[in-house]
């Protein structure tokens, strides 16, 4: 795969993850934080520092990409409405976002956010996620594409398995709701290979 992407957050751990399996399938990445000094050089990665909040700064950076990746926290990071006026802007065709758990379904209408045991620590960050994919879901022009992961979503095994469901939350045979940032990558670089999601939210779950 011979495509030229760029990622949002690439110092953190789901953005660091999606740089190397890209750059082991031959793309070229551009790597975009605040703070680029914590981000690991590697053939084919080109780091650049900036804030991606600021769109004028943005902008400049994406020109020339096939896609542009968004792994950055939901409250505090780059807005929805921001991510796609860079997008556009720069002529970049696809956004796909590192999406959270928290908006995928438990039940008919019920997010898991919205469940009495979802943990107080990650909610105003699961909340500004749904309201991210509640932004995208408007957008009629851009073609988007935003990953939910399971709901336990941690550095772990590269297995290069994984299952793929649409808005409900996927558990395992034990009930266990998982998916290693490894495999979560090789998600990530399949749709941008093979695109089979184009204005819609997926997740991916073992």
């Amino acid at each position: 795969m011979s495509k030229n992407i760029a990622i949002l957050g690439i110092t953190g751990r789901a953005g660091s993850r999606i740089a190397t399996e890209l750059l082991q399938r031959g793309c070229t990445v551009t790597g975009i934080a605040r703070n680029t000094a914590k981000a690991e050089a590697k053939p084919g990665l080109t780091l650049q520092q900036v804030d991606a909040t600021q769109l004028d700064a943005l902008v400049p950076l994406l020109r020339g990409h096939d896609a542009v990746i968004s792994s950055t926290h939901f409250a505090g990071g780059i807005d929805a409405a921001t991510a796609i006026a860079a997008a556009k802007k720069a002529g970049v065709p696809r956004l796909l976002v590192v999406g959270g758990a928290g908006s995928l379904e438990v039940a008919p209408g019920k997010a898991l956010v919205d469940t009495p045991e979802f943990p107080a620590a990650y909610k105003t960050e699961a909340l500004a996620g749904r309201a991210f994919l509640e932004t995208l879901r408007a957008e009629k022009e851009l073609d988007w594409t935003f990953i939910s992961p399971s709901a336990l979503f941690e550095p772990g095994e590269r297995t290069g398995a994984y299952r793929v469901g649409a808005d409900q939350l996927l558990a395992d045979a034990n009930g266990k709701s998982r998916i290693s940032m490894e495999d979560y990558a090789i998600a990530m670089a399949d749709e941008i290979e093979k695109p089979a999601h184009s204005r819609r939210r997926f997740t991916i779950g073992y």
